[in-house]
C-alpha cells in the first residue's frame, strides 16, 4: 500500500500541469518587461543634453503641410508694372501682383433683377438697341392677348414664377380636405354657399387633381414609352381583367361625353393618342375625335369599317381625299357626295384606262413578267405616296359628328388598341379625364415650392410634375390673376400631342366666310357651347375658355407671362 500511494504521488494532474504552464508564460513576460525597461534607460542615459537640443530642432524644423494651400505652381509669373508716373526702384513690396488661376470659375445662374416695368415695355414694344437683338427677337415671337388661349396638348411639367408669394404647398387639414370635397363635387367654393376654405392654397390644390384609368401603381402609364417600364410581365389571367375593366371604363365615359356631362378626354395608347372632345368644344357644334399619329394601316383599316374621317393638317400638294377644310354640317354632307360620285365616276374609268394600257403593251409584244414588274412598282409608289406623312402631325385623322360612335366601336374591339408585344404588353390604353367616370382613380400632380433671394428681392416658384391636362393652366391662371399683380410661366408639352392644337387652330380659321357673320355665329355658338356644358364639372370661366373661338383662341403655349392692366404675353 505505501508503493502505490508513493507512486501516485509522483504523477502530476492536468490541472496542476495547466497552473505550472500559466506561471512560466507569466515568468516569461515578466523578465521581458523588465529588460526592456532596462534597456530603455540605459539609453536615456546615452543620449546627452547635446543629442537632445539637435532632435527637438529637427522637428521643429520639420512644417507641416498647410492641406488648405493654394498651388501656385500653375500660376502666372507675377507682373510689374513699370508705366507708373513716379518711377521708382522695383522691389518685391512695391510691385503689384495678380494671381490668376489656372481653370475660369464655373459661370453662376442668376436671375436677372425684377422689373416692375417689363411687361409693359414687352407689351409696348419700345424702340430697341442694337445690343438687344435677342430680345427683340423673342419680343417678336411673343404674342400679346387680353385673354390666354387653351392648349389642347398635354404638359409634363409646369413652372410658376412670381415675386410675391404663391399659393402654399405644406397644407393644412382644412385646406386639404376643402380642396378634395371641391374637385370630388365639382364645386367653385367662392359662388356656393358652403363651410368650405375659399384660401388660395385650397383653391390651388383643387386644381392639381385628375382622373386615370387604369391606375397600376408600379407602371408609369403616361408617358407610355417610360424607361422605367421594363421587366414587366402581365399574365393571361391579368390581361382579360384589366380589359374586362377598361372596357366597362371606356364605355362609361364616352357615355357622360355624349351627354355633354364629360367636356373631353384623352385616350392614350402605344403607338397613337385620341382627343374626345364634347359638342360646342373648340368651335365644333358635333361631339368629335382626333387622332395622331395616324398609319397607312389604321387609314385603311377606318376605311374597311366605312368610317369617314379628314386630315386637316395635310400637306395641299400631297392630295387625298382627306384633306377637308370645310366645318359646316351641309357642306361636309354635300362634299362627301360629291367625293362618292366622283369616286364611283372615276372608278371605272381608271380601270379603263390600265385595262387599254395592258393591251397596248401586249400588243407590243411585252411579256407577261414584265407587266407584272411595272404593275407592282406603280403600286410601291402609290404607297410610298400615302405613307409619306405617317407617324407625323400631318397625319392627324378629324372623326365628327357619327362617325365618331362608329370610331368608338372600333376602338373597344381593335386589336392595336391594346399591344401584345413591347413594354407595356396586355395593358389597355391610358384614360385621361378633368371629371370623374366609372372605374377611375384620382391622382394628383406633385408640387414643390422654393425662394430665392437676390439684391433683396425675394421670388417664389412652384414646379409641377405629372400629367397636366388642357384645363389645368386656364383654372390656376383664374386664380392668379385675381390675387397676384403679375407671374409668368413656363410649360413643358408632350411632343406626341402637338398636333390637338394646331389642328384646332387651323379648323376655326374660316377665311371664306364673311368677317361680320363668322363673328356674330362665333358668338352665337360659343353662349350655346357654355349653356350645353354648364354641368360639366368645370369652372364658368375654364369652360368659357374651351368653348371660345375666334383669333387666339387656341395656341401652342411655352412661356405665359401676366401683368395686370396690360393682359397675356405668351409664347
Amino acid at each position: 500500500m505505501s508503493g502505490e500511494a508513493e507512486l501516485a504521488s509522483k504523477w502530476t494532474r492536468p490541472d496542476d500541469f495547466i497552473r505550472l504552464q500559466l506561471l512560466k508564460q507569466k515568468k516569461k513576460r515578466l523578465a521581458a518587461r523588465v529588460s526592456n525597461n532596462n534597456n530603455n534607460k540605459r539609453a536615456d542615459l546615452q543620449l546627452d543634453e547635446t543629442d537632445k537640443t539637435k532632435l527637438l530642432e529637427a522637428k521643429l524644423a520639420q512644417k507641416r503641410k498647410n492641406p488648405f494651400a493654394k498651388s501656385t505652381d500653375d500660376a502666372k509669373k507675377q507682373r510689374i508694372d513699370t508705366d507708373l508716373p513716379n518711377q521708382e526702384p522695383v522691389t518685391a513690396s512695391s510691385c503689384f501682383v495678380r494671381e490668376t488661376p489656372t481653370r475660369p470659375p464655373p459661370a453662376k445662374f442668376l436671375l436677372q433683377k425684377f422689373d416692375p416695368q417689363a411687361f409693359q415695355k414687352l407689351l409696348h414694344q419700345p424702340h430697341i438697341n442694337a445690343e438687344e437683338e435677342d430680345d427683340a427677337v423673342l419680343a417678336a415671337r411673343q404674342k400679346h392677348t387680353s385673354h390666354l388661349p387653351v392648349d389642347w396638348c398635354l404638359k409634363s411639367r409646369a413652372r410658376f414664377f412670381c415675386p410675391t408669394e404663391l399659393p402654399a404647398i405644406q397644407l393644412k387639414t382644412s385646406q386639404l380636405a376643402s380642396g378634395l370635397t371641391s374637385f370630388v363635387r365639382c364645386m367653385d367654393p367662392q359662388r356656393t354657399e358652403s363651410t368650405l376654405d375659399i384660401s388660395d392654397a385650397t383653391r390651388f390644390n383643387q386644381c392639381t387633381y385628375y382622373w386615370q384609368h387604369p391606375h397600376l401603381p408600379w407602371l408609369t402609364l403616361f408617358p407610355r414609352n417610360a424607361k422605367e417600364n421594363t421587366g414587366v410581365v402581365v399574365g393571361e389571367r391579368e390581361r382579360k381583367a384589366l380589359a374586362e375593366e377598361w372596357d366597362y371604363s371606356f364605355r362609361g365615359l364616352f357615355q357622360l361625353l355624349r351627354a355633354r356631362q364629360c367636356p373631353y378626354f384623352y385616350l392614350c395608347a402605344n403607338t397613337f393618342t385620341v382627343l374626345f372632345r364634347a359638342a360646342g368644344v373648340g368651335g365644333r357644334a358635333e361631339s368629335h375625335a382626333m387622332v395622331t399619329p395616324s398609319t397607312r394601316g389604321m387609314r385603311q383599316a377606318l376605311r374597311q369599317e366605312g368610317i369617314e374621317f379628314s386630315m386637316p393638317l395635310k400637306n395641299e400638294t400631297a392630295g387625298g381625299s382627306g384633306n377637308d377644310n370645310s366645318f359646316n354640317e351641309d357642306t361636309n354632307s354635300t362634299s362627301s357626295v360629291v367625293q362618292e360620285v366622283a369616286h364611283e365616276e372615276a372608278a371605272p374609268l381608271v380601270q379603263e384606262d390600265e385595262d387599254d394600257d395592258e393591251d397596248w403593251l401586249e400588243s407590243l409584244g411585252v411579256d407577261e413578267r414584265e407587266l407584272r414588274r411595272i404593275q407592282s412598282s406603280h403600286a410601291r409608289k402609290q404607297q410610298a405616296a400615302e405613307m409619306r406623312e405617317d407617324f407625323s402631325d400631318n397625319s392627324l385623322l378629324l372623326i365628327d359628328g357619327v362617325e365618331c360612335q362608329g370610331f368608338f366601336s372600333y376602338l373597344l374591339n381593335a386589336k392595336s388598341a391594346i399591344s401584345t408585344v413591347g413594354r407595356l404588353a396586355g395593358v389597355p390604353p391610358t384614360l385621361l379625364s378633368p371629371v370623374a367616370f366609372p372605374k377611375a382613380t384620382m391622382q394628383h400632380l406633385v408640387p414643390r415650392s422654393k425662394k430665392v433671394r437676390l439684391d433683396g428681392v425675394d421670388y417664389f416658384s412652384v414646379d409641377i410634375k405629372g400629367v397636366i391636362m388642357p384645363t389645368f393652366l386656364p383654372s390656376v391662371v383664374e386664380l392668379f390673376c385675381e390675387t397676384r399683380q403679375m407671374f409668368s410661366s413656363t410649360l413643358a408639352s408632350s411632343i406626341n400631342t402637338l398636333a390637338f392644337s394646331k389642328a384646332t387652330q387651323k379648323l376655326l380659321e374660316n377665311p371664306e366666310a364673311p368677317q361680320s357673320e363668322g363673328d356674330e355665329e362665333d358668338a352665337a355658338g360659343q353662349v350655346f357651347g357654355e349653356q350645353n356644358l354648364s354641368e360639366c364639372g368645370l369652372l364658368p370661366a375654364v369652360v368659357g375658355s374651351i368653348c371660345r373661338t375666334g383669333q387666339h383662341a387656341v395656341g401652342l403655349l411655352e412661356r405665359v407671362c401676366y401683368q395686370r392692366g396690360e393682359g397675356f404675353a405668351w409664347s
